[in-house]
């Protein structure tokens, strides 16, 4: 799409925006299920294209994204009524008589820049929020999932009308012009550099964001906990979608006395999910593109590999991977892998392991496995990160009810639910009071006996 293109576009949503259609409950809601309708409808579409990007199943595609889409739209249409109505709080006696009450009312024209990982979930759940705060929104999908953008934005742009909500496709250069524009919110989700980026041209305008990015995710496993689960579970979440999950486990940390029980069922776990023919498991999916797939490959040293590390180049195929021992300064440890690379660390005690995370930036997300209550308090309390799972992994982002965001280098704010309908609205503050009673304490001359009822009334 042409600049002046887009500034038209834009232009075109601010001017629609001030019509006050979209503050309307019942438009909202209109929207919202025609959204979900399209979606449903074109199910077979996006099964394709995203097939065509990663290789993924419908099964995962359908599990991990579409599902966590209708349940969003489902639970927004549920909410959005007692989500957006007035809310009275109480009023101070210095203010009586008067009311108080909370006023959330949509930021505007916003931008949404999805990531390529997961195409349709991070593209489209934000748009879902920003759609029930009753805001106009342009979305960009990542040019990297080229196909399923491609399908986002076919769907999309024949089933609304522009003025509400259009998706903008392109490169690098799109989303430089696209951040260059003066916006009423961005909401971002990428890796930490980018999001930089787009957290210094917002400052330009004054903008508010939200940015969903990264990190090393950590899982640490205790002893005490149920081994033969763990390992399951921890197999799953790492393994899936090819390990390109922004909340996947990044590194593994495990008790020292158990490491070589807990990596014999960690192999035994890959071995049942995805046998020993990966290259032809519906269950596994291919590397986005060449270049992230030579990354992961420069990650893979054969000294270390204790399972896998065979490759397919033609189909940006990596198998199932573990790396033990790895030390804090391999190259593998130094970013983010997001990929099916899996290192392996050891620890002693809780005080070496927090200290261990503790080494990196916060993170998105951080995997507990224990039984001990005390283990699990003295985490919580001392290691910071974004959210994450005692005995699972990566399940809690499938709760509506609990906000989904970073902290530090992870991200800023937070959505899914009714947090992201927070996310996408401004809360304004109303004092309404009535004429036929005013304090004279406020006004000058002031006086000793003035300044007692001033304390008296506001302390």
């Amino acid at each position: 799409m042409e600049n002046n293109t887009i500034k038209s576009l834009i232009e075109s949503q601010k001017d629609f925006f001030a019509t006050n259609k979209t503050k309307d409950i019942k438009f909202r809601k209109e929207q919202l299920s025609k959204f979900k309708t399209a979606l449903k409808k074109n199910e077979k579409k996006l099964f394709e294209a995203i097939y065509k990007d990663f290789r993924k199943s419908e099964f995962e595609t359908y599990e991990t994204e579409l599902a966590l889409l209708y349940g969003e739209i489902n639970l927004a249409l549920k909410k959005i009524n007692n989500w957006a109505r007035r809310k009275k709080v109480r009023t101070n006696l210095a203010n009586f008589p008067a009311k108080s009450y909370i006023f959330p009312e949509p930021y505007g024209t916003t931008l949404v820049i999805g990531a390529w990982n997961y195409p349709y979930l991070l593209s489209m759940n934000p748009v879902i929020s920003a759609i029930a705060a009753g805001n106009t929104v342009i979305l960009k999908p990542s040019e990297i999932s080229a196909n399923s953008s491609a399908v986002m934005a076919e769907i999309i742009n024949t089933t609304f009308d522009e003025k509400l909500f259009h998706v903008v496709e392109g490169g690098v250069e799109t989303n430089k012009f696209l951040l260059e524009q003066n916006w009423d919110y961005i909401f971002f989700t990428g890796s930490p550099y980018v999001g930089k980026i787009v957290y210094q041209a917002a400052a330009k305008n004054m903008t508010p964001v939200t940015l969903e990015l990264g990190g090393k995710s950590p899982t640490i496993v205790f002893a005490d906990s149920d081994l033969k689960m763990a390992a399951k579970r921890i197999v799953w979440g790492k393994f899936l979608n090819g390990g390109q999950t922004c909340i996947a486990p990044d590194y593994l940390l495990i008790e020292e006395k158990i490491a070589d029980t807990f990596l014999d069922l960690i192999k035994s776990q890959i071995e049942q999910i995805y046998g020993s023919d990966f290259e032809n498991n519906e269950a596994f999916t291919s590397i986005i593109s060449k270049n992230h797939f030579e990354r992961l490959k420069y990650f893979i040293d054969n000294s270390n590999v204790y399972y896998g590390g065979d490759t397919k180049s033609e189909i940006n195929l990596i198998e199932p991977t573990i790396l033990y021992p790895v030390s804090l300064e391999e190259k593998v440890m130094q970013e983010e892998i997001f990929g099916p690379i899996l290192p392996v660390l050891t620890f002693k005690n809780i005080k070496e392991a927090i200290e261990i995370v503790r080494k990196f930036d916060k993170p998105l997300a951080l995997y507990l496995f224990t039984k001990n209550s005390s283990i699990k308090k003295q985490i919580l309390n001392e290691l910071s990160f974004g959210g994450g799972a005692i005995n699972d992994t990566i399940l809690h982002l499938s709760n509506h009810k609990l906000p989904f965001g970073g902290v530090g280098n992870s991200g800023l704010g937070s959505y899914h639910g009714y947090e992201g309908f927070k996310t996408f609205s401004h809360f304004k503050s109303i004092l309404d009071k009535p004429t036929w009673f005013e304090p004279f304490i406020k006004y000058p001359p002031y006086s000793e006996n003035k300044r007692k009822l001033v304390k008296f009334f506001m302390e």
